[in-house]
């Protein structure tokens, strides 16, 4: 009865079930990943484990972070500000929850399914079809959930947040669907070059149309309260909306452009990528002209400084990205560390930093007491900054050193031994993720079950 009753006395449950998600995702994804890493500097490395092969665990780690931390973290976020914009409640409670106990059975069996060799290996799209098929059904749980609280709104304007996070669980369920191929379930793909084509409309939607607009709305909401300034620009923020929505979704393509997909296909890819300067600038000059002069308060306040950081990051990747997608620079780029580290800095360094300030901002709010340890929240900012940063720089001239190499006609393993003392540097840095992704666990569950209330 009383587990019965918290479905209608605490406004928050939902909010709290996918911080405690993302928190222990996160944690269990950098661990994967910190193993990965170890096979790039020791091939032999527990590699008679069949579960533990570097061709499982690497899907693994990525699928974990997009969306076991990253992707829940922001949910977490977006399910506490969109009924406070709403000026109402969640639509349901129960509904909620049950979708955040879903999406971890569903995170589970693929990564059970990832270990004992069952994946489509199709890139983001590893998980086999009935775990897809949960996926799917989660977003339009969530879908239903949060359209449904708009419209029992008592609040008639919807500030730009909302926007963003109704298009982000609308339209990634419909592109999940498409991209996975769910009404193929034997193959769970299609045939030749329409397959990577759909894939990487797909692919790149998965950043463009799910963690991008998500980590904006989270952005959006909490920098306006943290400066205690208004949002510079209303108009502004929907001119940005729209064009990420209209230029963003035709992309992808720029990830195949040494293959034989239409020419017409790849110019939109290359064209869009490039215009894609223009709702990051616009976003970001929206942002930064509403914190304007409150720097200070952004450094004080542990959210704001998670997601201030993360618009930093955004700025380098989407800068990054755009000139990745032309031709003359994946001759050197395409293939290598370059683009991995370009991941690195866009999933953890942007998306990751926000989706952990979105949880710092609403946690003593959901709880009603201060967070259990401000020491420890500042501690895990600086080790997954130092992380990030360090992996940015040392990936990106690993991948320098094989782009010019293979590029002058080096043979791969020929280069591998000038790249080693970079993969271990790779691990170290790696460490320092890991180690602030336990932090940030240990600071969660203590806010959420053990808190005694008193600051630190």
């Amino acid at each position: 009865m009383a587990f019965s009753a918290a479905f209608e006395t605490d406004p928050y449950l939902t909010s709290k079930a996918y911080c405690l998600t993302s928190a222990f995702w996160f944690a269990v994804a950098t661990s994967v990943g910190i193993l990965a890493a170890s096979y790039l500097i020791a091939p032999d490395f527990m590699a008679n484990i069949s579960f533990l092969e570097f061709g499982r665990i690497r899907p693994i780690h990525v699928n974990l972070v997009l969306f076991g931390f990253v992707t829940p973290g922001l949910l977490a976020a977006a399910h506490y500000f969109v009924p406070r914009l709403m000026r109402t409640q969640l639509y349901s409670q129960k509904l909620g929850l049950i979708t955040a106990v879903l999406w971890n059975l569903a995170i589970a069996a693929g990564v059970i399914g990832l270990s004992l060799g069952h994946t489509k290996a199709r890139e983001y799209a590893e998980f086999v079809w009935p775990v897809s098929v949960l996926i799917v059904i989660g977003f339009g749980l969530i879908s239903h959930n949060l359209i449904m609280t708009v419209r029992q709104r008592q609040e008639p304007i919807l500030y730009v947040s909302v926007w963003y996070v109704c298009a982000a669980v609308v339209l990634t369920g419909i592109t999940y669907f498409i991209g996975n191929v769910v009404w193929e379930p034997r193959t769970g793909a299609l045939l030749g070059i329409s397959d990577a084509i759909v894939l990487w409309f797909y692919g790149h939607n998965i950043f463009g149309l799910l963690l991008t607009p998500l980590s904006l709305s989270v952005a959006y909401y909490v920098i306006p309260r943290v400066t205690r300034n208004p949002l510079y620009s209303h108009s502004l923020s929907l001119l940005g909306f729209w064009g990420l929505l209209v230029v963003y979704t035709h992309i992808g393509t720029h990830h195949l452009l040494q293959v034989p997909v239409p020419t017409w296909l790849k110019v939109i890819a290359i064209v869009d990528s490039i215009a894609m300067v223009i709702p990051v600038m616009v976003f970001l000059i929206n942002i930064w002209y509403t914190a304007r002069g409150k720097l200070g308060e952004i450094h004080a306040d542990i959210a704001g400084k998670f997601i201030f950081t993360g618009t930093v990051m955004y700025f380098f990747v989407s800068i990054q990205g755009s000139m990745m997608a032309l031709p003359i620079v994946q001759r050197v780029t395409h293939f290598n560390n370059w683009v991995v580290g370009h991941a690195h800095i866009g999933v953890l360094g942007f998306a990751g930093m926000t989706a952990l300030g979105g949880m710092y901002y609403i946690l003593p709010r959901i709880t009603e007491k201060p967070l259990y340890s401000r020491f420890l929240a500042d501690l895990q900012y600086w080790l997954v900054l130092i992380g990030v940063v360090g992996f940015t720089i040392v990936l990106t001239i690993v991948g320098l050193i094989q782009g010019n190499a293979w590029l002058n006609g080096e043979t791969v393993y020929r280069v591998l031994p000038e790249i080693h003392l970079y993969y271990v540097l790779r691990l170290a840095l790696g460490v320092f993720v890991v180690m602030g992704a336990y932090i940030g666990l240990y600071n969660i569950l203590r806010t959420l079950f053990f808190n005694p209330g008193v600051r630190s």
